[in-house]
């Protein structure tokens, strides 16, 4: 049941994204195992990031089931779809079910998303990871496979109008090889690694990245230590402490 919804979701999100012109480069999908369980693991910069890392497993011919919050669930029109496309609910106040119930996906053989960032970056650098994704790769004996994406802040991101004109906007993924979780290291050790590995990633998508601003009201989506206007992670604490 859930291939057949899943396709047709699929068709539809590369029509529109042709329809938008976006220019998708995407390498190191190879990385992703053809079969088997895996924990996937991105960046989070976008609300649309858990299509493109979807879009990379795609080459490879696997269908992601991402964890995602729980209120995505309960809207009346997406909740159906990722119900049947078998994405996993994620409660934070009762976060036992979700663990348990990717733990099973892994089990059988999926491939699992996880943004271990947990929220979407408006600093568009790297937060600090949960350690969940390595906790589910080691208990389901799977490898991590590292990845990250840029450019799709610039479609749709948290705090921001979405841009669903045909604006030729780039989309850069990159896909690292798969790190073996192994259960005799801790897990916060590989946790590091991870997100080491996520930055290196993240960096080598944004040199590749073919575009700068083109005035100073477009900065908005560069960080500021790449001479963005995107405000840092010390102001955005700042503004959360009160």
């Amino acid at each position: 049941m859930a291939e057949l919804v899943y396709r047709p979701v699929i068709g539809l999100a590369l029509t529109t994204f042709k329809a938008w012109d976006l220019k998708i480069d995407c390498k190191g999908s190879e990385n992703i195992p053809r079969s088997g369980g895996a924990v996937l693991v991105s960046n989070h910069i976008s609300y649309l990031d858990f299509i493109f890392n979807g879009l990379a497993a795609l080459q490879q011919k696997r269908l992601v089931r991402f964890m995602a919050k729980e209120s995505v669930f309960r809207h009346k029109v997406s909740g159906p779809l990722m119900r049947a496309m078998k994405h996993i609910p994620v409660d934070r106040r009762q976060g036992e079910a979700a663990y348990a119930h990717a733990l099973d996906s892994l089990k059988s053989g999926e491939v699992v998303g996880v943004f271990p960032e947990a929220t979407i970056s408006q600093s568009f650098t790297l937060k600090s990871f949960k350690s969940g994704a390595v906790r589910l790769a080691q208990e389901a004996g799977v490898p991590l496979v590292p990845m990250a994406l840029w450019g799709t802040q610039r479609l749709w991101t948290k705090g921001h109008p979405r841009n669903f004109r045909r604006s030729h906007t780039p989309i850069t993924i990159r896909v690292g090889e798969a790190i073996e979780a192994t259960r005799d290291t801790y897990a916060g050790v590989l946790t590091r690694q991870l997100r080491e590995r996520v930055q290196e990633l993240l960096e080598a998508a944004q040199r590749a990245y073919p575009v700068r601003p083109r005035t100073p009201d477009d900065t908005w989506w560069m960080p500021a230590h790449l001479g963005g206007t995107a405000p840092t992670p010390e102001q955005l604490r700042a503004v959360e402490a009160h």
